[in-house]
Order: C-alpha cells, then sequence, then structure tokens
C-alpha cells in the first residue's frame, strides 16, 4: 500500500512539475539523482555500499533502463498529452504482464483462476484505451507510446528476480539501480532539443524536484523489498494501488476530467486482480 501510494503520488507530481514549465527529463534526471543519494546514503549508514563488478553493473543497468529511466520517461512525457489519470490507470497493467512472463519463463505455474484474472483485467484496459483513443481529441501517438510503459516495467519485475545478484541486498541494488538510472538520463540530455536545466525564476521547481526524489527513494527501496519478499507478480501490484491513489488526485486535486469508461475499466481491471491473486488469499 504504501510503495503503491508513492507510484500514484509520483505521476501526479510529474503534472505539476510540466505545470511550471519544467522538461520530463530534467524532472526526472535531477529527482532520480537525488533519490540515488538519499538511498546511497542511507545504504552507506547500515554498511550495504553497492558493489562494483561486472554482475551487478549488467543488473543496475538493465533494471534501471526497464524498471526506472525507460518507463518514467514515457511515462512523465505522456503526461502533459494524455492526463496523469490515464497514465496513473495504465500501471495496472504490470500485475498482469507480469504474470504472463512468469508463465512463459516457468516461474509460476498455469492456474485456471489466475488466466481468467488476466484476461478480465486486460478487458478492463482495452475498454479505457479504447475509449481514449476514439475521444475527438484523442492524441493517439501518445496514447500508445504510453502503453509501452507498463510493458518495460514488467520486464524489469522479472529481470529483477532473475538475476538477483547472490548476496547482495535491496539496500544495495536500489541505489546502484538509481544511480546507473541517473547516468542513462543524463545521457540522453545530450541529443538535440533536450536540456537538464531548471529555471531559476521560480522555487517551485526545486521544491517538486526535493519532493519527488523521497518519493523516488521510498518507492524503489520499498520496490526492491517487495521484490525479494513476495516475488515478481505480488510487486507489480504496486501499479493497481498506485492507480487508486493517482486517479483520484488527478481528477479531483488537479481538475482532471475522468478517463472515459472509468467506472467500466475500475470495475474489469479490479475483478482481474481479485481473482489473479484469490488462491493467494485463499492459502493463507
Amino acid at each position: 500500500m504504501a510503495g503503491g501510494s508513492l507510484l500514484g503520488l509520483s505521476t501526479n507530481l510529474a503534472k505539476l512539475a510540466g505545470e511550471t514549465q519544467l522538461s520530463s527529463l530534467a524532472f526526472l534526471f535531477w529527482s532520480v539523482a537525488g533519490a540515488a543519494l538519499l538511498l546511497l546514503l542511507f545504504a552507506a549508514v547500515r554498511r550495504e555500499i553497492p558493489p562494483v563488478n561486472r554482475r551487478t553493473v549488467e543488473y543496475y543497468a538493465v533494471s534501471a533502463f526497464a524498471g526506472v529511466a525507460g518507463a518514467n520517461l514515457l511515462f512523465f512525457s505522456a503526461i502533459p498529452h494524455v492526463g496523469a489519470g490515464f497514465v496513473a490507470l495504465t500501471i495496472t497493467l504490470p500485475p498482469l504482464l507480469t504474470y504472463v512472463g512468469a508463465l512463459v519463463l516457468r516461474m509460476e505455474r498455469f492456474q485456471t483462476l489466475r488466466a481468467l484474472g488476466v484476461t478480465t483485467a486486460l478487458a478492463g484496459t482495452v475498454v479505457l484505451a479504447a475509449r481514449k483513443l476514439s475521444a475527438p481529441d484523442a492524441d493517439q501517438f501518445w496514447i500508445l507510446l504510453t502503453l509501452v510503459g507498463p510493458v518495460l516495467l514488467a520486464i524489469g519485475n522479472l529481470y529483477r528476480t532473475l538475476r538477483w545478484p547472490a548476496g547482495v541486498s535491496g539496500s544495495a541494488l536500489a541505489p546502484g539501480m538509481l544511480i546507473a538510472a541517473a547516468t542513462l538520463l543524463f545521457l540522453v540530455g545530450f541529443l538535440p532539443d533536450v536540456s537538464l536545466a531548471v529555471s531559476y525564476e521560480s522555487n517551485l521547481p526545486f521544491i517538486l524536484i526535493a519532493i519527488q526524489a523521497f518519493v523516488f527513494a521510498g518507492q524503489f527501496w520499498l520496490l526492491f523489498l517487495l521484490q525479494k519478499t513476495g516475488g515478481p507478480v505480488l510487486l507489480s501490484l504496486l501499479g493497481s494501488v498506485g492507480a487508486m491513489v493517482g486517479v483520484p488526485v488527478a481528477v479531483l486535486l488537479q481538475g482532471e476530467a475522468p478517463p472515459d469508461g472509468l467506472l467500466a475499466g475500475i470495475v474489469l481491471i479490479g475483478s482481474g486482480i481479485t481473482l489473479l491473486n484469490l488462491n493467494k488469499i485463499k492459502a493463507r
């Protein structure tokens, strides 16, 4: 619940940052760099400095691209075009995609009830995406690009479990991943027509970056904690909690119109996620 709430809050902070004329790349880079510093200090206090070797560097780089830099840059860039509410809803997809990936990789056994849950929740996502695409003012490019984000998150969920370096704690891996993500975003800053600059005309961009840095630090520390204890499918439910927080905040506090098909989409997605986890609930 805590990790998902931070995820939902993050999408709305990105919208606020965009309204201050702060670019998505600059906001994401400085926030990730700040979170990396916070978690590195936390790891140092715990004497769990991120190890640097061939295996961990690969782990940091791939995890950073799929779970941080790539997915969040897509989401943050899409928010001005499709809204924070729609982006928050798309982050309900990773549990379903992660489960399908876990089946393909034989990390989980096929169960009819869970498969039905995947199908039901995907139907909810299709309803939301179809309604969004059919709107008169729909930006189809950004809608479709937004849907790539959950795929990257699902890949990251599976990869972090499959390639977790032996004997290394999540408290050490989290700052390593964020340092790699900040490095990737810094390199993107050298592309034409993009900038990492932050305007000094107002303090608000710096305040938002600082808040987002703490949000990211908590979110990714909890992510590795859940990754180790619950596995990739349970971890991916962060997106569902994130939507429950992110959508109401976008609608009630930021004045966004509720996404078309919201009720039908929520019912189908919620039912699917319940079915996806029903066996685990019964087992407990």
